[in-house]
């Protein structure tokens, strides 16, 4: 396994200060909540305090990870801790305004990432595109910092993992990939419980929700597009997280190369945006030229309504990638 050059930086952070706030990105994932409460326990077996913290709920397939309970909820880090010389720690976010708090601002900031759109925001920065997850990179740092791999950080990192390779489907995903997942597993990871936690545990409304969104399924060529509105979440009882994998039965279509799902955001005219791609063109690059970010296959932005003009736009750009 490759020893990436700012480990040691990270570390010497680490050991530098007694105490840190632990975070990640608004509307968390998989990776984010994984990685945050492995990158807890790895703090404390150096004898470090930790508050984890995010802005959002943790969805409901993830509530049965280890130590979840772990988790406070807040708009502002300054109600969880108030001293700014406590540094936070963040995972997964290519700037602050990305966690969805407040109260970051003024503190020392530790910043590992893998999005194509990281940038250096923090004292020390951590940034390895080629990563499969965060999971994956706290992973090494584990190893490099020798602390033991319990079997809940293991479960943490193997969760935070399959979720994010889109269960190692993603071309992020190599040799290395699985030989973490091993070891994972050997530590006390379950992948069939994860499995089951993660894929068979959906609520009710999210069935619901995709049955209209496969309703509204539009395909030209190598695209696919569908959307939910306000209105179709509510008849469906549906929330925020009920839409997260959608886009994914869009990108499985045979000859479709991108696909997108609008979500439309209540009570503001505006559309979040999944969009995927089987590796022709980059997402990336297009949701970061409408202010969003992620990955080559897979990434995501914020598009101003009305629907209509949000799809037009978001189509153009994947019809002249495609071209």
């Amino acid at each position: 396994m490759k020893i990436e050059e700012p480990i040691p930086a990270l570390l010497e952070q680490f050991r530098s200060h007694p105490r840190f706030l632990i975070t990640s990105h608004a509307r968390p994932d998989g990776d984010a909540i994984g990685s945050v409460l492995a990158m807890a326990e790895i703090l404390e077996q150096m004898g470090r305090e930790c508050i984890v913290v995010f802005a959002d709920e943790i969805p409901g397939i993830y509530r049965t990870m280890p130590n979840i309970h772990r988790v406070r909820l807040t708009r502002d880090a300054r109600a969880v801790e108030p001293d700014l010389a406590v540094p936070a720690v963040v995972l997964e976010c290519d700037g602050i305004p990305r966690t969805g708090l407040a109260g970051l601002e003024g503190r020392p900031l530790i910043n590992i990432d893998h999005h194509a759109s990281g940038r250096p925001f923090g004292v020390a920065n951590w940034i390895e595109e080629d990563a499969c997850a965060v999971a994956a990179m706290v992973y090494k740092l584990a190893i490099v910092a020798g602390v033991k791999i319990t079997p809940s950080m293991a479960t943490c990192l193997y969760t935070a993992i399959i979720s994010d390779t889109g269960s190692f489907t993603y071309s992020s995903t190599t040799a290395e990939t699985f030989a973490i997942a091993h070891d994972l597993s050997a530590h006390g990871a379950n992948p069939s419980q994860i499995a089951r936690d993660i894929y068979f545990s959906n609520p009710e409304s999210k069935i619901r929700l995709l049955g209209t969104a496969l309703s509204n399924l539009q395909t030209e060529g190598p695209v696919a597009w569908s959307w939910v509105t306000s209105h179709d979440m509510d008849r469906a009882g549906a929330g925020a997280e009920d839409c997260e994998g959608v886009v994914n039965y869009l990108i499985s279509i045979a000859g479709v190369e991108s696909a997108v799902f609008l979500r439309e955001i209540p009570s503001a005219d505006q559309y979040r945006l999944s969009i995927r791609s089987k590796g022709k063109i980059d997402v990336a690059q297009i949701a970061e030229s409408f202010g969003g970010g992620g990955h080559r296959s897979a990434s995501g932005c914020t598009l101003d309504g009305p629907l209509t003009v949000a799809t037009e736009r978001i189509l153009q750009q994947l019809r002249t990638g495609l071209c």
